[in-house]
């Protein structure tokens, strides 16, 4: 009776026991087809399933799913009840699983719709079966080197980030040289100067307590402590200066505080450091300050990124060693901005190296020892710290000329 039952289902089934041409479309499909039951037993299957999936027509057809493929069985026959109650189709289910003949995983895409006799009432579930296994292990190796070139991306960047932070400390560093070498000079005057003078004032406490002071004597040494007071005075004062350069300028910027300072004066007393330098090699050095600019703004990174510049055009715009000018204009731009222009008549750039200049390793003088970061410091200065713009305009052999544009009140900085 069973057997019958079985037979009267499979009969009222499937629709093509009669039609050949049917049945060769139906086996030579190029997805996988399947009928099931509503009690989840294999009704038919065609040649593509039992290739995609390793089964056999012989193996499966009558039985029900749990005793063929028993990691599936829920997944299967919940959705045939969901089919069966509500009538509507379940499409795109993504199966993972292994062939029977095979140990390694594989995909497949599911699409499931009811069968219906002509009554209305379903009868069974057409499932159709497409492998996309290539696609999902596409997708994983995409994923993979994805994921790769991600964490290559954000190792790169924490070494660029790391770089730049060691050029900041680098120019720091000549900073701190240079002020040096420039402290050194007076301070090295004012010791010889008071070493003198209290050789001297020692002398002429000699004669005072001997009672032998002559009115030459004394008019010698009056003399002598006034041109001692005078050159130490001057001396100390141009050390005290060097000093404030540096307390003003030399600030880490991302400790730098936001404060009131005259621009003018700061880029004074950074640039006079440099003087030297730009003399030994034949560079001159015009400095053009407008007044009393008062700056809301943080004086460290201001200092780094006008240091910077000068320095670029040392090193950069007279390759031959031939020297020329560099001027610096500091004047107002309205109310709200100060606009810092750094030019040079050098040799100035091709296309090119202008396209790539603000790029961090860039550099045309990397046998010389340039990293490349130096106008890349300058560009995340001006833009993330000041809260400014740059541009920059070269041709070849009509020198460089860069131009910023600060906001007298810089943005707060939330570090």
């Amino acid at each position: 009776m069973a057997q019958a039952s079985k037979s009267a289902l499979a009969s009222e089934v499937l629709l093509f026991p009669e039609q050949p041409a049917l049945k060769a479309i139906y086996d030579t499909a190029p997805i996988g087809l399947a009928c099931l039951s509503p009690d989840c037993r294999y009704l038919q299957i065609n040649q593509r399933l039992t290739e995609i999936c390793g089964i056999s027509v012989e193996n499966h057809l009558g039985r029900f799913v749990r005793d063929c493929v028993p990691a599936l069985a829920d997944s299967v026959a919940q959705i045939v009840r969901s089919i069966m109650e509500t009538g509507e189709p379940v499409v795109g289910i993504e199966v993972v699983g292994q062939r029977a003949d095979q140990a390694e995983e594989r995909y497949w895409v599911t699409y499931w719709h009811p069968l219906r006799a002509p009554g209305g009432k379903i009868v069974a579930v057409n499932v159709a079966a497409e492998e996309i296994t290539e696609r999902k292990r596409a997708e994983l190796e995409l994923r993979e080197a994805r994921d790769a070139a991600e964490t290559a991306l954000r190792r790169l960047r924490e070494t660029q980030e790391s770089l730049v932070e060691a050029e900041k400390l680098a120019a720091l560093g000549r900073m701190v040289a240079g002020v040096a070498h420039e402290v050194n000079g007076p301070v090295g005057n004012s010791l010889t100067i008071a070493s003198t003078l209290q050789r001297k004032s020692e002398a002429f406490a000699s004669e005072v307590s001997g009672g032998k002071v002559r009115r030459s004597s004394l008019n010698e040494f009056v003399s002598l402590a006034g041109d001692a007071s005078a050159q130490l005075i001057a001396n100390l004062s141009r050390a005290a200066e060097r000093i404030q350069s540096f307390k003003q300028g030399a600030l880490d910027p991302g400790q730098s505080t936001l404060r009131r300072f005259n621009a003018a004066e700061l880029s004074e007393q950074l640039l006079s450091h440099l003087d030297r330098e730009c003399r030994r090699r034949g560079i001159a050095l015009e400095l053009r300050l407008a007044r009393a600019l008062e700056m809301d703004s943080y004086p460290g990174p201001f200092g780094q990124v006008l240091t910077h510049l000068v320095m670029n055009a040392m090193t950069h715009a007279w390759p031959d060693g031939a020297g020329g000018r560099i001027r610096v204009d500091l004047r107002s731009a309205g109310d709200d901005q100060v606009e810092l222009v750094v030019s040079d008549d050098g040799c100035g750039m091709p296309p090119d190296v202008k396209l790539s200049a603000f790029d961090p390793f860039f550099t045309t003088r990397r046998h010389h020892g340039a990293t490349g970061l130096g106008l890349h410091v300058v560009h995340a200065v001006v833009t993330e710290r000041l809260g400014g713009r740059i541009r920059l305009d070269s041709e070849p052999g009509a020198g460089t000329y860069v131009r910023l544009i600060f906001p007298r009140s810089a943005p707060r900085s939330d570090d």
